[in-house]
């Protein structure tokens, strides 16, 4: 193995597989990356058995092709401490000895070879569907504040997704609120699958999703691989049944708050402030044509009143977690929302087309 790369390049390649490094580990060969030539790019893979990613960036030259894994951390603060803008040239001239040189700077680090580190599986076509980056993305952003931190229910920690036809679901609930978004593919596909994928690899995918581009999505019995133009992300599915999420929507409600949202969503910040680990929820006072958002508690008070246009006959006093609102309203974009709401027992609904949709569970008010 011998090229010569810019620092910069290597850094992207570091940073994108890093979070796959294993940090403990019984195996010692998974604190290791895997750095290999590849026709002219370096392709850097790092995997802790649930999660893989794999990194190809452009070398200035490729004088000799090869492959090494080598301890990750050390390689890493090495790369990150040489000059910025500077050219790195890397080589092995005995086995499992890499060279690191740049200016007058030096380093060698011994590695292991390519057949010790984990192979990871090579998936197919056949099972695989191609959608916008940008998509992907925003049905993410709809959904991943809703999945569950609860380590006790296992299926709900990661994203529920959905593929049939020309359509593609992604769910994500804790119990207490849950948001699922659908998009249509451009071409109907013949996969029909549903799979839960867990928090961290949703995470990392989300990390990599541009606003242009496409991305492709791989499915195998208990595995998902997330295809990018220069790079990917495989990961172990969560095991289990994901709950029958439809069941918990309601129909749409006769009573709706028709309201602009960055005031909805700032005088709900407002009121979060009084609240704590024992008192919660932040009333809600809706009219005609005024909402009164208030927390009034034993060390202070607030109090904001916004308009609205309410359809429903009768005043309603309903108290919700304000949390649980803030972030469904930081993730939409729209100007004016609808927020549906039945009685003070039953949830709130947020609907944008048939494209979104966000349940939230009300809470009871201190007498």
């Amino acid at each position: 193995m011998d090229f010569k790369i810019l620092k910069e390049r290597l850094v992207e390649g570091i940073q994108t597989v890093q979070n796959a490094v294993s940090q403990k580990s019984s195996l010692p060969i998974l604190s290791n990356v895997l750095m290999e030539t590849d026709n002219g790019r370096i392709r850097l893979t790092a995997t802790d058995l649930d999660i893989g990613i794999s990194s190809s960036i452009d070398a200035l030259s490729v004088s000799q092709e090869g492959s090494i894994a080598i301890p990750a951390k050390k390689f890493f603060d090495i790369v990150r401490a040489l000059p910025d803008g500077s050219d790195i040239e890397i080589s092995m001239k005995k086995a499992n000895l890499l060279n690191i040189k740049s200016g007058k700077a030096n380093f060698k680090i011994v590695g292991f070879p390519k057949d010790e580190f984990p192979q990871l599986p090579v998936f197919q076509d056949k099972d695989s569907i191609t959608m916008e980056q940008k998509e992907l993305k925003e049905m993410m952003n709809l959904t991943d504040f809703a999945i569950s931190k609860d380590d006790t229910r296992y299926v709900l920690n990661g994203t529920f997704l959905a593929i049939k036809g020309d359509t593609v679901e992604m769910v994500a609930t804790d119990g207490r609120r849950l948001a699922a978004a659908t998009k249509k593919l451009q071409k109907k596909t013949l996969v029909d699958r549903a799979v839960i994928i867990p928090t961290k690899t949703e995470q990392e995918i989300k990390r990599m999703l541009q606003d242009e581009g496409e991305v492709k999505i791989h499915f195998s019995d208990n595995q998902v691989l997330f295809s990018f133009p220069n790079s990917f992300v495989l990961s172990r599915l969560i095991e289990g049944e994901y709950p029958n999420y439809k069941k918990v929507i309601p129909d749409r409600s006769t009573k709706e708050v028709k309201v602009y949202r960055e005031e909805f969503l700032s005088a709900t910040k407002r009121a979060s402030i009084f609240t704590d680990q024992d008192s919660m929820a932040i009333k809600m006072n809706i009219k005609k044509k005024k909402l009164m958002i208030s927390k009034n508690t034993s060390f202070g008070e607030a109090k904001e009143e916004i308009d609205i246009d309410y359809t429903g006959d009768d005043d309603l006093e309903i108290g919700f977690n304000p949390r649980y609102l803030i972030d469904v309203l930081k993730s939409l974009e729209d100007q004016e929302i609808t927020f549906e709401v039945s009685d003070a027992s039953k949830p709130g609904v947020i609907r944008k087309g048939g494209e979104y949709t966000y349940v939230v569970l009300p809470m009871q008010l201190a007498a």
